[in-house]
């Protein structure tokens, strides 16, 4: 699942806007959704590892927790919970979930459980992101190419994925998420990642085509604008609403002769909207 390089996509990486210029806004085609494009962060995730990797460097002073030893044991339990993909859980124990969740919340990091983030919106139990990560990543070699991402929330999902692909696009339709995510990544400098604020059911025209599409929201159908920009022999993982108002993943592949879906376990996830806010 590569890639090709479409015409006109954006440079990379993206520069942070210095003004609101119309120079440097990001469109996506006609739509002009998008206000706000960013390059997350210079550097390499190696830099941010050797500054905060360690015993408790990367955690906020007095919590008396270690980090890296508890970020193990989340995914040592995700192992034996069946999460089986090696650059999965390596992701998973690269990128500190500590730094995506409020303060107040931090001792309750990694456990595998859901925590408010605002705006009526959470950070995904850390065994459902990594499902969903092993499905995305699943017979492909090697990292994936591009990849886009609709719902940026806090961006903990963000930084694993820009672990796992050469290219990340992430999308979030509620401005004081996509300001949050931006503040949690700064410090991470993530070079490979670029953070949008926009209506994720438009998907992002410009950067496709994409290797993967990931959802973090569902709907009653899987928008036509994923399907479209999502490449010949990519890879869609989303909830999606069944009978009665419950939600499960799918899994959609996208082959030459056309689209599979594959429905699996029950999720639970917040609803899919348009429009930004």
């Amino acid at each position: 699942m590569t890639a090709g390089d479409p015409p006109r996509r954006p440079g990379f990486p993206l520069r942070m806007p210095t003004s609101a210029s119309p120079q440097n806004a990001i469109k996506s085609g006609a739509s002009g959704a998008y206000k706000q494009g960013d390059s997350a962060l210079k550097g390499t995730s190696k830099e941010a590892h050797r500054r905060s990797s360690g015993t408790t460097a990367g955690l906020a002073t007095g919590l008396g927790l270690d980090s890296q030893a508890v970020r193990a044991r989340m995914v040592q339990k995700l192992a034996a919970q069946g999460v089986a993909d090696s650059r999965v859980l390596a992701a998973m124990m690269q990128v500190e979930r500590h730094r995506f969740v409020d303060s107040a919340l931090v001792n309750q990091a990694y456990e595998d459980t859901s925590l408010p983030i605002g705006l009526g919106q959470t950070i995904s139990k850390p065994n459902v992101v990594a499902r969903m990560l092993e499905l995305l990543v699943k017979g492909q070699d090697g990292k994936l190419g591009r990849v886009l991402e609709i719902g940026t929330g806090c961006g903990y999902q963000a930084a694993l994925l820009a672990q796992l692909a050469s290219e990340v696009y992430s999308i979030e339709r509620l401005r004081g998420l996509h300001h949050k995510a931006r503040d949690n990544l700064r410090p991470l400098r993530v070079g490979n990642l670029h953070l949008l604020f926009g209506d994720g059911m438009l998907g992002y025209a410009s950067g496709a085509p994409y290797a993967a599409i990931i959802a973090a929201a569902g709907g009653e159908a899987l928008p036509q604008a994923w399907l479209d920009q999502l490449a010949v022999g990519g890879r869609l993982v989303a909830p999606v609403h069944g009978a009665g108002g419950s939600q499960a993943l799918v899994v959609v592949d996208k082959t030459a002769r056309g689209i599979t879906q594959t429905l699996l376990e029950a999720v639970h996830f917040v609803p899919l909207k348009s429009g930004t806010s």
